[in-house]
Protein backbone atom coordinates (compact mmCIF):
# COMPACT_ATOMS: atom_id res chain seq x y z
CA UNK A 1 0.00 0.00 0.00
CA UNK A 2 1.78 3.57 -0.62
CA UNK A 3 1.86 6.11 1.58
CA UNK A 4 -0.84 7.87 1.94
CA UNK A 5 -0.35 11.83 1.43
CA UNK A 6 -3.40 13.65 2.72
CA UNK A 7 -4.49 16.80 1.31
CA UNK A 8 -6.26 19.77 3.07
CA UNK A 9 -9.34 19.28 0.59
CA UNK A 10 -9.09 15.58 1.51
CA UNK A 11 -8.91 15.39 5.05
CA UNK A 12 -11.05 18.95 5.43
CA UNK A 13 -14.33 17.45 4.38
CA UNK A 14 -14.27 14.79 7.29
CA UNK A 15 -13.63 16.72 10.15
CA UNK A 16 -15.99 18.14 12.84
CA UNK A 17 -15.21 20.35 15.41
CA UNK A 18 -16.66 18.53 18.20
CA UNK A 19 -14.95 15.17 16.93
CA UNK A 20 -11.61 16.72 17.05
CA UNK A 21 -12.29 18.42 20.17
CA UNK A 22 -12.49 15.18 21.42
CA UNK A 23 -9.61 13.31 19.80
CA UNK A 24 -7.68 16.37 21.68
CA UNK A 25 -9.08 15.37 24.88
CA UNK A 26 -8.67 11.62 24.67
CA UNK A 27 -5.29 12.12 23.83
CA UNK A 28 -4.60 13.77 26.75
CA UNK A 29 -6.12 10.95 28.61
CA UNK A 30 -2.14 8.92 27.71
CA UNK A 31 0.57 9.27 29.56
CA UNK A 32 2.51 12.83 29.33
CA UNK A 33 4.41 13.37 25.50
CA UNK A 34 7.53 13.67 25.00
CA UNK A 35 8.16 17.06 23.86
CA UNK A 36 11.03 18.71 21.79
CA UNK A 37 10.96 21.69 20.26
CA UNK A 38 14.15 24.01 18.20
CA UNK A 39 13.40 27.34 17.16
CA UNK A 40 16.19 29.24 14.40
CA UNK A 41 15.93 32.56 13.75
CA UNK A 42 16.83 35.23 11.11
CA UNK A 43 15.21 38.39 12.24
CA UNK A 44 12.23 38.33 11.99
CA UNK A 45 12.02 34.96 10.41
CA UNK A 46 11.50 31.71 12.29
CA UNK A 47 12.27 28.24 11.25
CA UNK A 48 10.49 25.90 14.09
CA UNK A 49 10.91 21.90 14.51
CA UNK A 50 8.25 20.45 16.60
CA UNK A 51 8.42 17.19 17.62
CA UNK A 52 6.31 14.55 20.02
CA UNK A 53 5.92 11.30 21.21
CA UNK A 54 2.94 9.59 22.87
CA UNK A 55 2.76 6.13 23.84
CA UNK A 56 -0.51 4.63 21.87
CA UNK A 57 -0.34 7.33 19.27
CA UNK A 58 3.16 6.84 17.84
CA UNK A 59 5.25 9.91 16.90
CA UNK A 60 5.07 13.25 14.59
CA UNK A 61 7.20 16.17 13.75
CA UNK A 62 6.33 19.17 12.14
CA UNK A 63 8.87 21.66 10.59
CA UNK A 64 7.15 25.13 10.31
CA UNK A 65 8.95 28.25 8.47
CA UNK A 66 7.18 31.64 9.72
CA UNK A 67 7.85 34.57 7.53
CA UNK A 68 6.04 37.46 8.51
CA UNK A 69 6.72 39.86 5.20
CA UNK A 70 4.35 37.15 3.02
CA UNK A 71 1.78 38.85 4.19
CA UNK A 72 2.60 41.80 2.06
CA UNK A 73 3.07 39.48 -1.14
CA UNK A 74 -0.51 37.78 -0.57
CA UNK A 75 1.15 34.65 0.56
CA UNK A 76 0.87 32.26 3.59
CA UNK A 77 3.08 33.66 6.84
CA UNK A 78 3.57 30.20 7.61
CA UNK A 79 4.36 26.85 5.79
CA UNK A 80 5.75 23.45 6.72
CA UNK A 81 4.88 19.57 6.94
CA UNK A 82 4.36 17.11 8.98
CA UNK A 83 5.25 13.30 8.95
CA UNK A 84 3.33 10.66 11.19
CA UNK A 85 4.86 7.73 12.39
CA UNK A 86 3.74 4.14 13.70
CA UNK A 87 3.68 3.54 17.41
CA UNK A 88 4.44 -0.05 16.48
CA UNK A 89 7.21 -0.18 14.38
CA UNK A 90 8.26 3.93 13.86
CA UNK A 91 7.48 3.24 10.41
CA UNK A 92 6.30 6.75 8.25
CA UNK A 93 2.62 6.11 7.95
CA UNK A 94 1.20 9.02 6.34
CA UNK A 95 2.28 12.92 5.41
CA UNK A 96 -0.60 15.12 6.10
CA UNK A 97 -0.93 18.79 5.05
CA UNK A 98 0.36 21.26 7.35
CA UNK A 99 -2.19 23.88 6.82
CA UNK A 100 -4.54 20.97 7.91
CA UNK A 101 -3.49 20.25 10.42
CA UNK A 102 -2.24 23.55 11.88
CA UNK A 103 -5.94 25.06 11.03
CA UNK A 104 -7.42 22.15 13.25
CA UNK A 105 -5.00 21.98 16.14
CA UNK A 106 -4.27 25.40 16.94
CA UNK A 107 -7.91 26.25 16.96
CA UNK A 108 -9.12 23.05 18.44
CA UNK A 109 -6.85 24.15 21.17
CA UNK A 110 -8.98 27.29 21.75
CA UNK A 111 -12.10 25.81 21.31
CA UNK A 112 -11.68 22.45 24.24
CA UNK A 113 -9.89 25.13 26.39
CA UNK A 114 -13.36 27.31 25.55
CA UNK A 115 -15.68 24.02 25.97
CA UNK A 116 -14.42 23.91 29.20
CA UNK A 117 -14.22 27.16 30.79
CA UNK A 118 -16.49 29.30 28.85
CA UNK A 119 -19.71 30.06 30.56
CA UNK A 120 -22.46 28.35 28.44
CA UNK A 121 -24.49 31.03 28.08
CA UNK A 122 -21.66 32.73 26.14
CA UNK A 123 -23.52 35.09 23.70
CA UNK A 124 -21.33 37.91 23.01
CA UNK A 125 -17.53 36.13 21.24
CA UNK A 126 -14.84 38.72 19.97
CA UNK A 127 -12.08 38.18 18.17
CA UNK A 128 -9.34 40.35 18.05
CA UNK A 129 -7.00 39.33 14.67
CA UNK A 130 -8.81 38.96 10.95
CA UNK A 131 -6.34 36.14 9.61
CA UNK A 132 -6.43 32.54 9.20
CA UNK A 133 -6.89 31.66 12.70
CA UNK A 134 -9.99 33.78 13.41
CA UNK A 135 -11.23 32.48 10.49
CA UNK A 136 -11.27 28.92 11.76
CA UNK A 137 -12.21 30.57 15.07
CA UNK A 138 -15.25 31.97 13.73
CA UNK A 139 -16.59 28.68 12.24
CA UNK A 140 -15.22 26.46 15.68
CA UNK A 141 -17.09 28.66 17.61
CA UNK A 142 -20.57 28.83 16.02
CA UNK A 143 -20.22 25.06 16.09
CA UNK A 144 -20.16 25.39 20.08
CA UNK A 145 -22.37 28.22 20.80
CA UNK A 146 -24.94 28.13 18.71
CA UNK A 147 -26.90 31.72 17.87
CA UNK A 148 -23.61 33.65 19.46
CA UNK A 149 -23.05 37.05 18.00
CA UNK A 150 -19.27 36.58 16.75
CA UNK A 151 -17.68 40.54 16.38
CA UNK A 152 -13.88 41.04 14.99
CA UNK A 153 -11.21 43.91 15.53
CA UNK A 154 -8.23 44.20 14.03
CA UNK A 155 -6.04 46.69 14.05
CA UNK A 156 -5.70 48.00 10.01
CA UNK A 157 -9.75 47.66 9.79
CA UNK A 158 -9.91 46.46 6.48
CA UNK A 159 -8.65 42.75 7.45
CA UNK A 160 -11.60 42.46 10.20
CA UNK A 161 -14.17 43.89 7.52
CA UNK A 162 -13.04 41.43 4.80
CA UNK A 163 -13.54 38.64 7.00
CA UNK A 164 -16.97 39.75 8.79
CA UNK A 165 -17.98 40.20 5.04
CA UNK A 166 -17.14 36.48 4.13
CA UNK A 167 -18.34 34.82 7.57
CA UNK A 168 -21.54 37.44 8.25
CA UNK A 169 -20.10 38.39 11.39
CA UNK A 170 -19.76 41.90 12.33
CA UNK A 171 -16.95 44.59 12.87
CA UNK A 172 -16.14 45.94 16.06
CA UNK A 173 -15.34 49.75 16.30
CA UNK A 174 -13.42 50.12 19.74
CA UNK A 175 -11.56 47.29 20.89
CA UNK A 176 -11.76 48.62 24.39
CA UNK A 177 -15.96 48.40 23.92
CA UNK A 178 -15.81 45.24 22.25
CA UNK A 179 -13.71 43.61 24.95
CA UNK A 180 -16.16 45.12 27.52
CA UNK A 181 -19.25 43.61 26.20
CA UNK A 182 -17.72 40.43 25.08
CA UNK A 183 -18.56 36.88 27.25
CA UNK A 184 -15.40 35.12 25.28
CA UNK A 185 -12.15 36.90 23.47
CA UNK A 186 -10.08 35.16 21.66
CA UNK A 187 -6.51 37.13 20.35
CA UNK A 188 -4.73 35.86 17.64
CA UNK A 189 -2.37 38.12 16.52
CA UNK A 190 1.55 38.92 15.85
CA UNK A 191 1.69 42.09 18.40
CA UNK A 192 4.58 42.14 20.75
CA UNK A 193 2.77 44.43 22.84
CA UNK A 194 -0.41 43.72 24.95
CA UNK A 195 -3.43 44.71 23.05
CA UNK A 196 -6.10 43.57 25.81
CA UNK A 197 -5.97 46.09 29.15
CA UNK A 198 -7.08 43.70 32.45
CA UNK A 199 -8.89 47.21 33.45
CA UNK A 200 -11.44 46.49 30.11
CA UNK A 201 -12.23 42.95 31.81
CA UNK A 202 -15.15 42.03 33.83
CA UNK A 203 -15.88 38.69 36.03
CA UNK A 204 -17.22 35.76 34.00
CA UNK A 205 -15.14 36.25 30.58
CA UNK A 206 -13.08 33.68 29.19
CA UNK A 207 -9.94 35.26 27.74
CA UNK A 208 -8.31 33.16 24.94
CA UNK A 209 -4.47 34.09 23.94
CA UNK A 210 -3.32 32.59 21.15
CA UNK A 211 -0.76 34.68 18.76
CA UNK A 212 2.24 35.18 21.20
CA UNK A 213 4.43 31.89 20.22
CA UNK A 214 8.24 33.71 21.37
CA UNK A 215 9.44 35.04 24.74
CA UNK A 216 9.39 38.55 23.79
CA UNK A 217 5.62 38.29 22.40
CA UNK A 218 1.93 39.30 24.31
CA UNK A 219 -0.99 40.19 23.85
CA UNK A 220 -2.53 40.82 27.05
CA UNK A 221 -0.68 42.96 29.87
CA UNK A 222 -0.07 42.52 33.42
CA UNK A 223 -3.50 43.56 35.00
CA UNK A 224 -5.09 40.79 32.71
CA UNK A 225 -2.90 38.43 33.82
CA UNK A 226 -3.40 39.54 37.07
CA UNK A 227 -6.83 39.54 37.53
CA UNK A 228 -7.72 36.35 35.90
CA UNK A 229 -7.61 32.49 37.12
CA UNK A 230 -4.48 30.91 34.93
CA UNK A 231 -4.93 27.94 32.81
CA UNK A 232 -2.55 26.53 29.61
CA UNK A 233 -2.95 23.75 27.14
CA UNK A 234 0.98 22.42 28.59
CA UNK A 235 3.00 23.19 31.30
CA UNK A 236 6.18 22.43 29.52
CA UNK A 237 5.44 24.37 26.20
CA UNK A 238 3.80 27.54 27.68
CA UNK A 239 5.14 28.55 31.40
CA UNK A 240 8.80 29.20 30.04
CA UNK A 241 8.92 29.37 26.33
CA UNK A 242 6.06 32.60 25.94
CA UNK A 243 6.18 36.07 26.87
CA UNK A 244 2.65 35.95 28.00
CA UNK A 245 3.71 34.19 31.06
CA UNK A 246 7.32 34.52 31.11
CA UNK A 247 7.46 38.28 31.43
CA UNK A 248 4.76 38.08 34.14
CA UNK A 249 6.78 35.82 35.96
CA UNK A 250 10.19 37.79 35.74
CA UNK A 251 8.04 41.28 36.64
CA UNK A 252 6.65 38.70 39.82
CA UNK A 253 3.16 39.55 38.97
CA UNK A 254 2.50 36.14 39.06
CA UNK A 255 4.13 32.95 40.39
CA UNK A 256 4.28 29.34 38.27
CA UNK A 257 1.65 28.46 41.40
CA UNK A 258 -0.89 31.09 39.85
CA UNK A 259 -0.94 28.29 36.24
CA UNK A 260 -3.67 26.45 37.93
CA UNK A 261 -4.06 23.33 34.99
CA UNK A 262 -2.91 22.40 31.92
CA UNK A 263 -5.40 19.61 29.56
CA UNK A 264 -3.83 16.72 31.49
CA UNK A 265 -5.80 17.66 34.49
CA UNK A 266 -9.18 17.84 33.17
CA UNK A 267 -10.73 17.70 36.92
CA UNK A 268 -8.67 20.90 37.78
CA UNK A 269 -9.41 22.95 34.17
CA UNK A 270 -13.22 23.89 35.11
CA UNK A 271 -15.22 27.51 36.20
CA UNK A 272 -15.46 28.21 39.87
CA UNK A 273 -18.91 29.47 38.93
CA UNK A 274 -20.32 32.44 36.89
CA UNK A 275 -18.65 35.06 37.81
CA UNK A 276 -14.93 33.42 37.18
CA UNK A 277 -12.87 35.37 34.88
CA UNK A 278 -10.36 32.41 33.46
CA UNK A 279 -7.73 33.36 30.99
CA UNK A 280 -6.11 30.71 29.08
CA UNK A 281 -3.24 30.14 26.84
CA UNK A 282 -2.72 28.14 23.82
CA UNK A 283 0.68 27.72 23.09
CA UNK A 284 0.22 25.03 20.76
CA UNK A 285 2.79 22.25 20.24
CA UNK A 286 3.70 19.00 18.66
CA UNK A 287 1.86 16.75 20.90
CA UNK A 288 -1.23 18.24 19.88
CA UNK A 289 -0.72 18.25 15.92
CA UNK A 290 -0.07 14.51 16.64
CA UNK A 291 -3.49 13.81 18.12
CA UNK A 292 -5.13 15.98 15.38
CA UNK A 293 -2.86 14.53 12.81
CA UNK A 294 -3.81 10.49 14.10
CA UNK A 295 -7.24 11.72 14.24
CA UNK A 296 -7.17 13.18 10.36
CA UNK A 297 -5.64 9.60 9.24
CA UNK A 298 -8.55 7.80 10.95
CA UNK A 299 -11.09 9.39 9.69
CA UNK A 300 -9.60 9.32 6.37
CA UNK A 301 -9.14 5.94 6.55
CA UNK A 302 -12.62 5.87 7.41
CA UNK A 303 -14.22 6.92 3.91
CA UNK A 304 -11.62 10.14 3.15
CA UNK A 305 -8.90 9.88 -0.06
CA UNK A 306 -5.46 10.97 -0.26
CA UNK A 307 -4.18 12.98 -3.29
Amino acid sequence: MSLPVISFEAGERHLTWHGVLDAIAKGHERPRAEIGDTFLHQGDRTLLSRAAWIAGLGAAVKTATVVPENAAAGKPVINGGLCLYSDVDGTLEALVDFHLVTKWKTAGDSLLAARRLARDDSRNILLVGAGTVARSLVDGYRALFPGAAIRIWSRTGDSARALANETAAEVAASLEDAVREADIISTATMSQTPLIRGDWLRPGQHLDLIGAYKSDMREADDTAIARGRLFVDSRETTVHHIGELMIPLENNVISEFDVLADFYEPAKMVRDGPDDLTIFKNGGGAHMDLMVARHVLEVWRDGGEAT
